[in-house]
């Protein structure tokens, strides 16, 4: 071991001793507070059985579908903002789009990878982190469990899981419809229906939404003024359960979405580029020339744009499940999930972010001689899966889950980039050259698991857990452009592959809980994760990229206690971390051929140390109080230069990118008894967080400096029908943010811009039948 490896253990084992002593110390507490004045209990499904949020040995943050709904967040991307451990890289498609947690996560287009967070839906694993980008209809709640949780959730989650738990249909009948519109053009209209089909043998739920966003950013390419970053989704969702013994109950899910998104490629935030590690600043006089030419001034508060090709993507998503749960004699339970999901995405982007060649006939001002290109990417994505497992009752002294897991995702795209250049020539003439490559993977995956308690007491107890993963990994591309050199943003005419591995790997974890009562417990646990193989298969996929990339594993120590406190008006969770990754797959982006080119790459060793506490408080009965927070060092230990890297690479000691240092969230809602028909809820919250980078390059001018985000809303409350009427004001001090910084695909640096980035406001009516 290590002297780096002991100080991090003495330092875990310092964290396990202090929660302790606290536990010990606040163990003693009576329970005569009214129900109403409790903090409320929060049921969970992470461990697949349903136990109480205080019970389960895992730092898990908890996110009620009425929260979501009453606060406009309506994606994963719109929950980080209120869930310290998770954040959120955006881009311009689905494609793009990626979760992480405590800084750890994913970053890539290949279809050769999968997310180091998994997200779960009913029971369902998302293969891809583009399908996680959907909206959230008819949620119950949502479970951010932090850390690896191979052990029951497959091999994709070494850094943590996004676990969906969706609305299920009511023995009664009941009806809802809500309206939601805001500033900006935006409205949202939801509805559902649920009850009885076959009373006390079958139940369904139908609901349905359709929302709108004209969007934040102005094209005013040739003085036409058009609205970017907006969008249409349309989605429905059916729910279907059925007992036709007392000991059989049968849950058929099905769920489609179709979304259409004008997300800009990037919003130009300077012409200029700073040099990592030396801080050398690069102008580009002709870059800010033919900005300035069509009225586009760069700045990190910009929402002005001027490209000749408007970016667009259209997704369709969906999938249907069938879930058995039985339960034989003995009091086990055996359940059955059998899924099919279909991702299809097409895409059509500026990848040159910029105008056309020629200025505006009035402007003199001369352009520089940049590319222009236009993207189109179509991906045909499905998987199927099959998971078996059973739960033994709790109370003995052995009580286990265990099962198997067999997953296959076949995934087909084909991605061409346009490219036009002006030649060398008096007068320059437009050259226009192409590329076009079909390329995809095949990913099988199976696997056996179990996790168990060893109940020595009714207050000490063992956890062991443990998973054997086999993953055949394979990939095909080829690529065909029409100029016989490379171009920048297309390489020459190849054939790469087809190339496959097979691989064996494990998940397991180890634990200790001791309950202090029947209000505090404590935990320490030691995890190993695993995400498997990978291909780096993309458009410009090059002969360097054809060797896979060794599985990531990590490994985690967590200590935490779970207490609730004072008369139960008290709910503190706490945790400390330290975890360890081994062979990162992360992108690593480099300028090669005067262009931008990401590669996904092994990046060495990472690491992620902290602590993070969720606390409710209920000081008196119309009050709610939440803070929850996370302090994370998360940085590069031992980073692997690629190949053709700049020797800047040097970045060990840096951090990660999508990894503030810190994050707060403070809420609080006063409920009022106004009269006998109503009652009026006030609600506020404040979310912070320190600067971020969001770029594994280090690159000075991607670092997103701290910001904060208060919201607030006033309600009125039905009492004797159920109806509600919410006013919303979201980002109340006009706080301008970017939540994705990077480099232009030639020059600059560019940003997204979020739905908040400066104050709006609107009203939701809710009322239900």
């Amino acid at each position: 071991m290590t002297r780096q490896d002991r100080v991090r253990r003495g330092r875990w084992m310092m964290c396990a001793t202090a929660l302790t002593a606290f536990a010990s110390a606040a163990a003693a507490q009576t329970a005569d507070t009214p129900a109403s004045s409790r903090v409320g209990e929060v049921v969970v499904t992470a461990r697949h059985r349903t136990e109480s949020l205080q019970k389960v040995p895992i730092a898990i943050s908890v996110v009620e579908g009425s929260q979501a709904v009453a606060q406009n967040l309506n994606n994963i991307k719109d929950i980080s903002q209120i869930v310290p451990a998770v954040d959120f890289r955006t881009g311009a498609s689905n494609k793009d789009r990626t979760v992480f947690i405590r800084g750890i996560g994913t970053i890539s287009t290949s279809p050769g990878v999968e997310p180091s967070v998994s997200t779960v839906v009913d029971g369902v694993v998302l293969a891809r982190a583009g399908q996680s980008t959907l909206d959230l209809l008819d949620l119950e709640r949502l479970e951010v469990l932090q850390g690896p949780q191979g052990t029951l959730f497959g091999k994709n989650s070494s850094a943590g899981v996004i676990n969906v738990v969706t609305r299920n249909p009511t023995p009664q009948f009941n009806a809802y419809i809500d309206a939601q519109a805001y500033t900006g053009q935006e409205f949202r209209l939801l509805g559902g229906v649920s009850g009885p089909i076959i009373q006390d043998k079958l139940d369904g739920l139908i609901s349905a939404f359709t929302a709108q966003y004209k969007g934040n950013v102005e094209n005013i390419y040739n003085g036409v003024d058009k609205e970017d970053n907006g969008y249409q989704h349309t989605g429905v969702r059916a729910k279907f359960i059925a007992t036709p013994t007392s000991n059989l109950k049968l849950t058929l899910g099905a769920d489609y979405t179709f979304s259409e998104d004008s997300t800009p490629t990037g919003v130009f935030v300077s012409t200029n580029r700073v040099a990592y590690p030396t801080g050398v600043v690069t102008p580009n006089p002709a870059l800010a020339d033919l900005l300035g030419a069509y009225g586009v001034t760069p700045s990190s508060d910009n929402r002005t744009i001027a490209t000749n090709t408007n970016s667009s993507v259209h997704d369709k998503n969906g999938g249907v499940s069938l879930q058995a749960d039985w339960v034989i004699p003995g009091g086990s339970t055996i359940t059955s999930i059998t899924a099919y999901r279909q991702w299809k995405n097409v895409q059509y982007q500026d990848y040159d972010m910029l105008p056309a060649p020629t200025p505006p006939p009035a402007s003199p001002v001369p352009p520089g001689n940049f590319a222009q290109g236009i993207d189109t990417g179509h991906l045909d994505f499905h998987q199927t899966s099959e998971e078996l497992r059973i739960a033994t009752p709790k109370g003995q002294f052995i009580d286990y889950v265990a099962g198997v897991y067999f997953l296959n995702a076949v995934d087909n795209e084909t991605y061409e980039r346009d490219l036009t250049q002006l030649s060398a020539a008096t007068p320059p003439v437009p050259i226009l050259n192409s590329g076009i490559a079909p390329y995809g993977s095949t990913d099988t995956n199976f696997s056996v698991f179990t996790e168990a308690n060893l109940n020595f007491t009714s207050n000490f107890r063992a956890i062991v857990g443990f998973r054997e993963i086999w993953d055949w990994l394979s990939y095909y591309h080829s690529r065909v452009s029409t100029s016989p050199t490379p171009l920048p943003g297309i390489g020459v005419s190849t054939v790469n592959g087809p190339g496959s591995e097979i691989q064996q790997g494990y998940a397991d974890r180890f634990g200790l809980q001791y309950d202090f009562g029947s209000n505090i417990n404590t935990y320490i646990t030691y995890s190993r994760g695993y995400k498997g193989p990978a291909y780096n298969v993309f458009f410009n996929m090059s002969k360097i990229n054809q060797p896979p990339l060794a599985p990531e594993t990590s490994n985690d120590y967590e200590a935490g206690i779970k207490a609730t406190l004072f008369d139960q008006r008290l709910r503190a969770n706490l945790a400390g971390f330290i975890t360890d990754f081994d062979n990162y797959q992360a992108n690593f982006t480099a300028l090669i051929g005067g262009a931008i080119v990401s590669n996904l790459i092994n990046a060495g060793s990472v690491s992620t140390k902290g602590f993070e506490g969720d606390l409710l408080a209920k000081p008196i009965d119309p009050v709610n109080l939440s803070f929850n927070f996370l302090y994370d060092d998360a940085k590069v230990d031992d980073f692997n230069c690629p190949i053709g890297a700049p020797t800047s690479c040097n970045i060990n000691g840096q951090p990660l990118p999508f990894a503030p240092t810190w994050k707060l969230h403070l809420e609080g809602d006063y409920t009022i008894k106004a009269t006998h028909y109503f009652n009026v809820a006030l609600e506020t919250d404040y979310s912070w967080q320190s600067q971020v980078q969001y770029q594994l390059a280090e690159t000075p001018d991607t670092i997103q400096p701290a910001y904060g985000i208060w919201n607030a809303s006033i309600a009125l409350l039905g009492t004797t029908n159920d109806w509600q009427a919410r006013f919303l004001v979201k980002n109340i001090l006009n706080q301008h943010y970017s939540p994705y910084l990077a480099y232009g695909t030639f020059a600059g640096v560019v940003r997204w811009v979020p739905r908040d980035d400066d104050t709006y406001f609107g009203i939701n009516i809710r009322k239900g039948f």
